[in-house]
C-alpha cells in the first residue's frame, strides 16, 4: 500500500478518535498508528496523515458548512461518523491540496468509504465530493 493511502487510513482513523473522545491530534494520530497491523512506519505516511488531520480540523467550519450546503437530505449530525469525516478527508484535499488531482482524492475517499464504512458510504462519499468538487471548480 502506498504512503498516501496508509497516510489517508490513519487520517480517518484519528479524526473519528478526535470525534469519539477528548484527545489532542498527536494522541489520535499515535493511536491510530499504534492499532495498525504494520510494525514500520513510513516517515511520508505519518507526514500525509499529520497534514490531513491538522488541515481538516483548521479548516473544519468551513469543510462542515461544504459537506452541509451540497449533501442533499442529509444533516452532517445525521451522517455516520466515517462517512463524516471520509468526507472531510475529501473536501480538504480538493480545497487545500492543489498538488492531489480531483479524480484521486474522490477514488481514494470511496475506497476509503467502502473499507470502513457501510455499503452505501462509498456511493454517498462519491456522489457528494464530485458537487463539492464542481462547485469549487477543482480540475
Amino acid at each position: 500500500m502506498g504512503a498516501r493511502r496508509t497516510g489517508r487510513e490513519r487520517a480517518l482513523q484519528a479524526l473519528y478518535q478526535l470525534e469519539m473522545a477528548t484527545v489532542s491530534v498527536a494522541e489520535a494520530l499515535e493511536s491510530a498508528w499504534s492499532a495498525a497491523e504494520e510494525p514500520r512506519r513510513d516517515p511520508d505516511a505519518v507526514k500525509f496523515a499529520r497534514e490531513l488531520v491538522e488541515g481538516v480540523q483548521a479548516h473544519r467550519e468551513e469543510i462542515d458548512q461544504l459537506i452541509e450546503r451540497h449533501s442533499h437530505n442529509w444533516r452532517l449530525d445525521r451522517m455516520s461518523r466515517i462517512d463524516r469525516n471520509v468526507l472531510r478527508l475529501g473536501i480538504f484535499e480538493l480545497k487545500y491540496r492543489p498538488d492531489i488531482p480531483r479524480k484521486v482524492t474522490i477514488n481514494e475517499a470511496v475506497e476509503l468509504g467502502k473499507n470502513f464504512g457501510t455499503e452505501e458510504s462509498s456511493a454517498f462519499v462519491n456522489g457528494l465530493l464530485d458537487r463539492v468538487a464542481v462547485a469549487l471548480n477543482k480540475p
